[in-house]
């Protein structure tokens, strides 16, 4: 029987000295005695959760590929991610499209995969299906994503839905938006963080759970915050970096990254509860269509690999404790998707997926050391907080479903 020790494990409420020993990829039991491996002083975190990650297979595959973005997602301690609707083609909106993507993905994984549905004009009769189907939830857009196969919808059309399963929502108020220009300025100017709360409180009235994507603003935790019911989550590179650290179209993203203060807001609404989770929205695309200017560029960042470190190097910052940060990297992804009953946190009866982390060590963000397919990123050169040492995955790696986490 396989087992691991460390004097820092980090359980769902505490961090102790512990031996976790597991079977057939399972946990069985947690003690104080000896283990094959053990880890001294080095910190052993559950098998983290990116449940935002931009897979673009298929039709995209050289934007991003299972292959790549697994192996990106292992060597950053993630050892689950689910896959979003969008960006590959075609998107999954309906059971033939969740065929392909599996079809895709069968082979080439080295972590668990899992999926979201998503719902554009015309699709909504088949969300049932997709929800039958084991998606994790919903995706929806309500302003124009960027690629052409995957429209918005009206808050209308997800009000006649009445879901188990989250609806993920990019909110952004379409006519609070603006026409872009060339330069950061303007493109911030042309998404203001009061686009992201109109849309917030516009959905939070829908008979399904809703969950919103990448809160960028102080504006949108106060929307979420007086908005019972309604979760949300944020991006590492709202967590870093401030518009002041703008200085090419590799920061694009949408929403953008704002000022200082909604900077801070976003750690105040993490420690709160206010946000529940921080993921990478990782959203690779070829380096020449990240070129030109903020009107033309592509808006996507990656940061699969780089998340656990870029994230504890502004908590250190902010005397984050090892047991809230592994939630926000870990649990509540996992919860969010469905997956909680065996993802998340280490415990008897979870998957036996652990991350080892040297909290004191260093990583040098080198894009060309990346597994993202594409090397650019706005992280080139940073020395970031925290080093993974070694990523455990307790069984082969496989496709889940939300309706019963087996095996496709």
């Amino acid at each position: 029987m396989p087992s691991l020790r460390s004097n820092r494990v980090v359980f769902d409420n505490e961090v102790r000295p512990a031996s976790v020993r597991w079977e057939g990829g399972v946990v069985v039991a947690i003690d104080d005695g000896p283990a094959d491996d053990d880890f001294g002083d080095l910190v052993v975190l559950p098998g983290l959760v990116d449940s935002h990650v931009h897979v673009n297979e298929p039709g995209r595959t050289s934007w991003e590929g299972f292959a790549s973005a697994t192996r990106a997602a292992r060597a950053g301690g993630t050892t689950t991610i689910v896959d979003m609707p969008l960006n590959s083609v075609p998107p999954t909106t309906n059971e033939a499209a969740l065929d392909a993507k599996r079809h895709a993905a069968d082979g080439q994984l080295v972590v668990d995969v899992a999926f979201w549905g998503g719902i554009v004009p015309g699709s909504v009769e088949g969300v049932p299906d997709l929800v039958e189907s084991g998606v994790c939830g919903i995706k929806a857009f309500l302003t124009d994503s960027g690629v052409p196969e995957f429209p918005a919808v009206d808050v209308s059309t997800l009000r006649g839905l009445a879901l188990s399963v989250p609806i993920l929502v990019h909110a952004e108020a379409e006519d609070l938006l603006g026409d872009p220009g060339p330069s950061y300025a303007d493109f911030l100017a042309s998404r203001p963080p009061d686009a992201e709360a109109k849309a917030i409180r516009e959905v939070a009235v829908l008979d399904s759970p809703v969950h919103i994507l990448h809160v960028s603003s102080a504006d949108g935790v106060d929307a979420i915050a007086t908005s019972p019911g309604v979760t949300g989550e944020t991006c590492p590179h709202y967590l870093t970096f401030t518009d002041e650290d703008v200085t090419g179209t590799e920061f694009k993203c949408a929403p953008p990254i704002r000022q200082r203060e909604h900077r801070e807001a976003l750690w105040e609404g993490l420690v709160a509860g206010i946000l529940e989770l921080v993921v990478s929205d990782h959203s690779p695309a070829p380096p020449e269509l990240k070129r030109g200017d903020f009107a033309t560029a592509w808006g996507g960042i990656s940061s699969l690999q780089i998340r656990l470190p870029i994230v504890w190097t502004g908590a250190i910052q902010r005397r984050i404790d090892l047991t809230m940060f592994s939630r926000w990297l870990a649990l509540s992804p996992a919860r969010l998707a469905g997956l909680d009953d065996r993802k998340g946190s280490i415990a008897v009866g979870k998957d036996a997926d652990f991350v080892v982390f040297d909290r004191d060590g260093e990583t040098v963000v080198r894009g060309r050391d990346l597994h993202h397919r594409h090397s650019l990123t706005p992280y080139e050169g940073m020395r970031l907080r925290g080093r993974v040492v070694d990523t455990m995955v307790g069984s082969p790696a496989r496709m889940l479903s939300r309706n019963d986490r087996s095996h496709i």
